[in-house]
This record gives structure tokens, C-alpha cells and sequence, in this order.
């Protein structure tokens, strides 16, 4: 029995030892054998970019440019997942989901970052920009150095503008072609106080509700209309249940794509060169694509829906900017006279 029992003490031994020698070399390293996909993914780094419009606008189709210059540039060492359309997160709750940590980067729409500080107001005053040239040469100048540094207080990193273009008027009650045209109109528009209070000397009421809500509100006539750039509108089909379109470029609808600056500095210098490229080959390609993405869409609109259309003429442009300047006196003690005198001479130069 006692030499049975040493027999299997010796077998158990020996299996052991050479368990040990199989997955050990003799420096005692373990020799994990992985294949390519798998030792792909032990080198990838993921990161979140989470915004709330659809992957068929300015934004949605950045956001996806972005995620694919970072995989080219990196060899697939970085990737970014988008997730558009408010799927992670609204409009109202990703500033804070970025300062949580639970995304690394989101594009709200400039208006939303009043909250953080009242200078980017300044954007949604009423015809700040009258086209894209003057869009282009008062972000890329003093105007957004100035609003990207106002997020420094708060451990944000602004890192490029999108564009989106310019919002114009859709409502059931039209049509509009004068600015008394919306009195006692109930119109959603963005968290602005800026932008509420413009559409209030119009004598309109306006509701601040997020993006995603506005398809509801019109769809079951809690409010009459909406202010929205033709990208938006066409996407989210906000012309099958609206009856006017005014083509007013009344005012200017864009982005500030975000980071936390403590992630920001956390990453090697090589993933901020590789970020930074991307970010900045993105920002061009987005200023030239989304004006013609806005006027692709708008002869879209004119072909598949009954929606009628009207655009200002120039003269009467002037007419809305006249009975909408006392916005810009109202919040020049806000913004800083600076900050006006350079919107306005942009309009100059326009």
C-alpha cells in the first residue's frame, strides 16, 4: 500500500513539474501566448466622445471623422467611440458627465456654455455672424481665444469650433417675414437667456428644452415653432410637422469640442500630438463641408416635403437686425463692451 501510495505521490510530481515547465521558462517569466486580436486589444486605448444630434450633420459627421483620423494616426493604438443622438447623455447633462470623467470628450453647442461662463452669450446674440467668413475669422481670433480661456476656471479644455451654420425659423403659425410676425408664437429654443430673451422683445414665448425634446413638442403642438440650423432640421425631420420655414440666418449655431484638462495632461505627449492632429485636420474639413451640407439639404427639404419657404431679402435682414439691436445693449454690461465692438465690426466687414 505505502509503495502504491509513493508511486502516485511521484506521478502527481511529476505532472506538476512539467505543468510548471510548460508555462514557465526558467527565468521564471511567464509565457502568456496571445493571438493578434487579443494582443491588439491589450494595446488599445478607448476613449468617449458623446454629443446629441445625428451622425448626418455637421457635428455627427465630425465626430466620426475625428474617431477615424485618431485610429489611422495611431495604427489603431487609440480609438474613439461616438455615441450620437443623446445616447449616453443630454445636451444638459454632458458638461458634467465630462467633469466626472465619464466621457473624455463632447462638442455641446456654444450656447450651453453660458452656464459655465456668461461670455458665450456673446455667440447667440442675434446676427453676431451674418456669414461664414465672419464664423471662421472671429473663433479662429481674439473672440474665441477669449471664450476658450473662460474654461480654464473649471478644469476644461477647449480644443477646436465646429461649425453647424446659421438657424432659421420653422412654426405651424406663418407665415414669417417680419420680426412682429412671432408675437404670442410659444417657440422651444436652446438653454439661452440670450436667446430668450431676443425672441421675448419679439413678443414670442420662448421655452428653453433640450434638442432631443424638440420633435415631441412639435409633433404634439405643445409649442407652435423652433429656431434651428437646415442640418438639424433636415435630420431630425422637424419639417414633417411644421408648416413654415423662414430662411432668416438669424442667428449662429455652433460648437466647442471639450475635454477635462486633467485628462488632457494625464495622456502621454504622443496621444496629445495624435489627438491634437486629428482634432485640427477635423476643424478644417468641417469649416468648407457644413455650408454645403446646409444647402444640400435645404434643396432636400424644397424636394420631399410641402413645407412652405420663405427667405429674407437683404433689406429685410436689416429690419430684423434693427429690432433686435437693443439685445446687444442689454448685455453689454454682461459681456463687456470689447467683446460687442468686435461682433459688430465682424458685421461691418460681412
Amino acid at each position: 500500500m505505502k509503495s502504491l501510495l509513493a508511486c502516485l505521490g511521484l506521478m502527481i510530481a511529476g505532472i506538476a513539474t512539467a505543468l510548471f515547465i510548460g508555462f514557465h521558462d526558467h527565468t521564471g517569466n511567464k509565457e502568456i501566448v496571445y493571438d493578434d486580436d487579443q494582443e491588439g486589444l491589450q494595446d488599445q486605448i478607448i476613449f468617449t466622445f458623446s454629443h446629441v444630434v445625428a451622425e448626418n450633420t455637421p457635428k455627427g459627421l465630425a465626430a466620426n471623422k475625428f474617431a477615424d483620423l485618431v485610429n489611422e494616426k495611431s495604427g489603431g493604438k487609440i480609438k474613439i467611440e461616438v455615441f450620437p443622438n443623446g445616447s449616453l447623455y443630454s445636451d444638459i447633462e454632458e458638461i458634467e458627465a465630462l467633469q466626472n470623467g465619464d466621457v473624455q470628450f463632447i462638442a455641446p453647442s456654444t450656447s450651453k456654455l453660458g452656464m459655465l461662463s456668461p461670455e458665450w452669450g456673446v455667440l447667440d446674440l442675434p446676427y453676431a455672424f451674418t456669414d461664414y467668413n465672419a464664423v471662421k475669422k472671429g473663433l479662429n481670433g481674439s473672440i474665441g481665444t477669449q471664450l476658450f480661456d473662460s474654461l480654464k476656471k473649471n478644469q476644461l479644455k477647449g480644443l477646436a469650433y465646429w461649425t453647424n451654420g446659421f438657424k432659421q425659423i420653422t412654426t405651424n403659425q406663418g407665415p414669417v417675414k417680419t420680426p412682429g410676425d412671432l408675437k404670442g408664437q410659444d417657440l422651444r429654443i436652446m438653454q439661452s437667456d440670450v436667446i430668450e430673451d431676443q425672441f421675448k422683445l419679439l413678443g414670442a414665448t420662448p421655452h428653453q428644452e433640450s434638442f432631443n425634446s424638440t420633435f415631441q413638442l412639435l409633433e404634439n403642438n405643445i409649442v407652435d415653432g423652433e429656431e434651428n440650423t437646415i442640418s438639424n432640421i433636415y435630420s431630425k425631420k422637424f419639417y414633417n410637422v411644421q408648416d413654415y420655414l423662414t430662411i432668416s440666418s438669424h442667428g449662429y449655431l455652433g460648437y466647442a469640442v471639450m475635454t477635462d484638462e486633467h485628462f488632457w495632461k494625464a495622456q502621454t505627449p504622443e496621444t496629445r500630438r495624435i489627438l491634437t492632429e486629428a482634432m485640427k485636420e477635423t476643424t478644417e474639413w468641417n469649416e468648407t463641408y457644413a455650408e454645403q451640407m446646409n444647402k444640400e439639404q435645404l434643396e432636400e427639404i424644397k424636394k420631399n416635403s410641402t413645407i412652405h419657404i420663405y427667405e429674407l431679402s437683404d433689406k429685410e435682414k436689416k429690419e430684423w437686425m434693427k429690432r433686435l439691436d437693443p439685445v446687444y445693449r442689454q448685455y453689454e454690461p454682461i459681456f463687456g463692451r470689447k467683446l460687442i465692438q468686435e461682433l459688430l465690426e465682424l458685421r461691418k466687414d460681412s
